[in-house]
């Protein structure tokens, strides 16, 4: 299976030797649990996108430090694209940034919060247990980074797992469109980095709760399985 990247954001010139860019994190995370995927990667902020959508199996949307609704072109092409996979029934992923842009773009709402910034580790529960779920607990401890949220899901899709911070944690469409507010690519270090870097604009409580929080482990194993398991769900 080959799995498309839709490149959202940069990592920190001074992160990047330690941590790579986010393909690569997903690369990381995917690739090494089963060898017979493979990757491509599109930078959409260049207009990077496939000659033919069927280049690849499956598109995944990786995070960015960029709000959905912002109106710039880049953001708005990639709204028509994930309009496009949709009509042509490809499988996506979405992650963050991908999550709430999936939601928007196919007529569901995402902004900013009033719960406001989530950082660090959060645990969001299953309603439900997809064909994918597996064994386990109804909760998962996932690593987030996000002030904006999934208000209301798109038109066919169900959210399966949330919490009271973010009721749209984790959204799915059939067996076509699964989507994480949370990030299973992130390592904590990362988390760490990242509250850090944005300590002033998150505020110190936020980044208190974000720091103390990293002494639990996020489910890294278990979302990976699950991305896999849904990806080649059915697949050719």
């Amino acid at each position: 299976m080959k799995i498309g990247i839709l490149k959202t954001d940069t990592v920190l010139p001074q992160w990047v030797d330690e941590y790579g860019e986010y393909p690569d994190m997903f690369i990381e995370l995917l690739g090494t649990r089963d060898p017979s995927l493979s990757f491509v990667t599109y930078d959409v902020m260049e207009q990077q996108y496939p000659a033919d959508l069927d280049e690849v199996d499956a598109y995944l949307v990786t995070g960015s430090r960029h709000s959905v609704y912002e109106e710039v072109e880049w953001i708005t092409t990639l709204h028509s694209f994930i309009r496009q996979l949709h009509a042509a029934g490809k499988k996506m992923v979405g992650i963050c940034f991908g999550h709430q842009l999936i939601a928007l773009a196919l007529g569901g709402q995402a902004r900013k919060a009033d719960a406001g910034w989530g950082q660090g580790l959060h645990k969001h529960t299953f309603t439900e247990k997809p064909d994918w779920f597996g064994d386990g607990s109804e909760e998962l401890a996932v690593l987030v980074s996000h002030q904006d949220q999934v208000i209301e899901p798109a038109p066919g899709a169900r959210t399966i797992a949330g919490s009271d911070f973010c009721p749209n944690a984790v959204c799915q469409m059939g067996d076509q469109i699964l989507t994480f507010q949370g990030h299973p690519e992130f390592k904590p270090n990362y988390s760490r980095e990242i509250m850090n870097y944005r300590r002033e604009l998150i505020g110190e409580e936020v980044y208190a709760r974000g720091m103390a929080s990293l002494e639990q482990s996020p489910e890294t194993e278990r979302m990976a399985a699950w991305i896999i398991a849904f990806l080649k769900k059915n697949a050719v």
